[in-house]
């Protein structure tokens, strides 16, 4: 008995049709981003859909490369001497985060005798609708990207595009907004360039999202600056309550009347997003309550803390009321569980790993990886 995350092909695909909806509709390229989604094995589906993948790393542009088999749109907050050649020889696109990276890194480019490379500078609009600090890039002092202030006229050699990114599971509504900041700040610019980024963070296939706002958007976008390609990079959209992770009560315990169930999971290990964001999951079968509401529950109320299997004191999460009581093997469904976990899962304390399983459209499941105590070992030394 081992906890796995488990991929949904059909509830893949139900996305992957909207994000394909978007790109036909609007007119706008919307490609992947490895931050939030990197499950390689499943790339033969996602390319029924789309053509490109974007990366922040060498690691990331080479698994687009060599595994989705398309250049990978790449940015970093900063390139380095030991690193470049390798983003070059798998990148399309590239972005660099300041002019003191353009002008370090832009040689290379310009000589650079393989496939062409279109070069963008990151810009900042000083405009974010992000109320978590920790996700937000437009937050003052923030090191990503060039304020307006900052952007020479004419821009230098070889820059062809703008990226921006300052959404984080937002609406088309923030979109709207960010385009009208984008465009006062950075307008005069615009005409002169071949492509505009939007970044990620465009919740598409969010219940309730207005979808055919996002299309408007960027066809009035596209009729404004008829020179330039406009592109999405969402992630979570792609994985979006695609799958749960299901895990399994090992104890429970009791402390000033607080019952913890411990899993075979763990929070920061296995779902960080949860403790940095941060955000109660839903638990299928149990009803999700105030976090703290555990502290007050009556004796006898089938109410729990649910606790990772860390040591780190704060490895647990808020308050739900089941409908039985929890006992020893019992399994416990965290809901959308897809995104922004398996490529930000830690080995803390070596506690392995889920299994991944992939549910297959006629109901066969796929084991696509089991970790073992090797992974472990081999990563510390």
């Amino acid at each position: 008995m081992r906890p796995y995350y488990l991929l949904e092909e059909r509830l893949l695909r139900r996305n992957l049709e909207t994000i394909s909806r978007v790109a036909r509709e609007s007119g706008a390229q919307v490609i992947l981003a490895f931050k939030a989604y990197a499950l390689w094995r499943t790339f033969p589906i996602l390319r029924q859909y789309i053509s490109h993948t974007t990366a922040s790393s060498p690691w990331e542009a080479r698994l687009a490369l060599e595994e989705f088999g398309s250049l990978a749109h790449t940015y970093s907050p900063a390139y380095t001497d030991d690193d470049f050649a390798e983003i070059l020889r798998c990148s399309g696109h590239l972005t660099f985060n300041s002019l003191a990276q353009y002008r370090r890194f832009w040689p290379q480019v310009e000589a650079y005798a393989g496939h062409p490379v279109s070069c963008g500078l990151r810009i900042n609009p000083e405009y974010s609708e992000i109320e978590t600090e920790l996700y937000n890039p437009c937050a003052p002092g923030s090191r990503f990207g060039l304020l307006a202030g900052q952007m020479p006229w004419p821009l230098p050699p070889g820059i062809e595009g703008f990226h921006c990114h300052c959404h984080c599971e937002s609406s088309a509504e923030a979109l709207g907004h960010t385009l009208r900041h984008l465009e006062q700040k950075f307008g005069r610019w615009l005409p002169g360039l071949r492509w505009l980024n939007l970044g990620g963070g465009h919740l598409m296939t969010r219940e309730g999202y207005d979808l055919p706002l996002l299309i408007s958007l960027i066809r009035g976008l596209r009729r404004r600056y008829p020179n330039l390609s406009i592109i999405l990079e969402p992630g979570s959209a792609f994985a979006w309550q695609t799958g749960p992770l299901v895990a399994h009560v090992v104890d429970v315990v009791e402390n000033h009347g607080i019952r913890t169930a411990i899993l075979d999971v763990s929070f920061t290990c296995h779902m960080p997003d949860c403790l940095e964001m941060p955000y109660q999951p839903r638990v299928r079968g149990a009803e999700t309550l105030p976090p703290d509401y555990v502290k007050g529950a009556a004796p006898g109320e089938l109410v729990y803390r649910l606790g990772g299997n860390s040591c780190l004191s704060g490895d647990y999460m808020g308050s739900w009321r089941f409908p039985r009581e929890l006992r020893v093997g019992d399994e416990v469904i965290l809901e959308d569980m897809l995104h922004y976990t398996t490529v930000k899962t830690t080995m803390f304390n070596g506690i392995p790993h889920p299994d991944i399983v992939l549910l297959r459209e006629d109901g066969s499941r796929q084991l696509l990886r089991r970790y073992e105590y090797e992974d472990y070992r081999d990563r510390m030394d």
